[in-house]
């Protein structure tokens, strides 16, 4: 999905308040890259999207305006975006993901330097508990709506936008925990997810199970019932790990 000049996506909200949040004190430059990459490899900037002008984006990862154009410059050196000049400028991204093949998940994998099933198994504590803690503590009205919604641009989402929107419906149930840290680490373990996941082929017949278990997932939320909650995402996330490994083999 193609949108010229556009800024980033407002209903990547979840996604985009737990990428553009304030780098933590260390090495401000390579923390800056690795949010700047998130937010590309999430789709909460997309391909043709331009990223927020440079004033807002540097106060909202709070870093100097320097550190930031270091980490474009760094950026557009490895072919992930573009900086335009004009009225109509500003750093775009060209990222293209690479062909779905076997041979490009494993490469992916490799250059990851993590353990598959460490990172599945934290995948699923993140997301379990965050959706066995919202069936806990209920969900307010506009929470209802945010994840109603949400749940509804999955459903209605071409192929192409699919992974985009899973990725912004399952961080809004991490960010309607209220912890911060919960949408922080899952937004990073989803980033590496993704990127694994953006190697397979696509199949709708898998869309479609996922469809009816994110409405599972939303039901078992909105009933305030946290096993089957539980049960839910454990279905679910079995799935794409089967997927994942199956492929990987």
């Amino acid at each position: 999905m193609v949108r010229t000049n556009a800024e980033p996506d407002a209903d990547a909200g979840p996604a985009a308040e737990a990428v553009f949040r304030p780098v933590r004190a260390g090495n401000a430059f390579e923390e800056t890259v690795e949010r700047l990459l998130s937010a590309i490899k999430l789709g909460v900037v997309a391909h043709g999207d331009r990223f927020p002008a440079e004033r807002e984006l540097a106060g909202r990862l709070g870093v100097s305006r320097i550190t930031l154009r270091e980490a474009i410059r760094a950026l557009q050196e490895e072919g992930y975006v573009e900086s335009r000049r004009g009225r109509l400028g500003g750093t775009f991204v060209t990222y293209v993901r690479p062909r779905p093949s076997r041979a490009e998940a494993r490469r992916v994998l490799k250059d990851m330097h993590v353990d598959l099933d460490d990172l599945l198994t934290f995948r699923r504590v993140l997301e379990t508990g965050a959706a066995v803690l919202l069936a806990e503590t209920g969900l307010t009205p506009d929470q209802d709506r945010l994840l109603t919604e949400r749940l509804a641009r999955v459903d209605g989402a071409e192929v192409d936008d699919y992974r985009r929107t899973d990725t912004v419906f399952h961080l809004t149930i991490a960010e309607l925990t209220g912890s911060p840290s919960l949408s922080s680490s899952l937004t990073e373990v989803r980033m590496r997810v993704n990127d694994l996941l953006d190697a397979m082929p696509m199949l709708v017949k898998n869309l479609e199970h996922s469809s009816a278990q994110h409405l599972a997932i939303v039901e078992s939320i909105r009933s305030g019932d946290p096993e089957a909650a539980r049960l839910a995402v454990r279905e679910h996330l079995e799935g794409s790990e089967a997927l994942l490994r199956g492929f990987l083999t």
